[in-house]
Parts: C-alpha cells; sequence; structure tokens
C-alpha cells in the first residue's frame, strides 16, 4: 500500500492518499484535471511529491489519516526531507 501527496503546479494544494497501485492511481487523477466534482481536479494536483510504502492496508490508512492532521508547515517538512526540490516525481525515474 502507498500514501502519496499530490500537489499543483503553483504548489499551494497538497492532497493525501492510499492506493494499492501508485501508477494507476496517478493515472486515473490526472485523466481528470480540470474536473470541478473533484478536489485533485479542480485545483489541479496531480503532481507526486511524496510517498511511501505501508505493509498492509490499515496502518497505510492509520499514516494517511496521521498526515490529513498535520499542519502545513509539517507536511512541507516531510516533503522537502524526501524531495527537497519538490520535482514531480516520475515513479519509472525516481532514484530517491
Amino acid at each position: 500500500m502507498y500514501i502519496y501527496i499530490l500537489t499543483n503546479p503553483t504548489k499551494t494544494v497538497l492532497y493525501i492518499g492510499v492506493t494499492n497501485d501508485l501508477t494507476r492511481r496517478l493515472s486515473e487523477h490526472s485523466s481528470g484535471r480540470g474536473d470541478a466534482g473533484k478536489f485533485t481536479g479542480r485545483y489541479q494536483a496531480d503532481l507526486l511529491v511524496y510517498f511511501e510504502l505501508c505493509p498492509d492496508v490499515t496502518q497505510a490508512i492509520t499514516r494517511e489519516k496521521q498526515l490529513k492532521g498535520w499542519t502545513r508547515s509539517k507536511k512541507d517538512a516531510l516533503i522537502t526531507a524526501f524531495n527537497p526540490d519538490w520535482n514531480t516525481i516520475d515513479l519509472e525515474t525516481w532514484s530517491g
């Protein structure tokens, strides 16, 4: 299971999610770009800047809830520690 954070081009919005297939889920977010009925579409938040693996769904959901409860500054620090320049992560070429 993956916990992931997406942002928009101006890095003003963060979206936190959980999935068992990160590649598929990113594709779903990208295909909904501009869809005003969905958070990621409305705010164009489809740029992956952070992810982590969890061994099972229960731990992943617990971690997602934890991250969602954090302040923006704490989330920013987490992303920066993992991805200092907040570059969009391409899963095929990411070396961490």
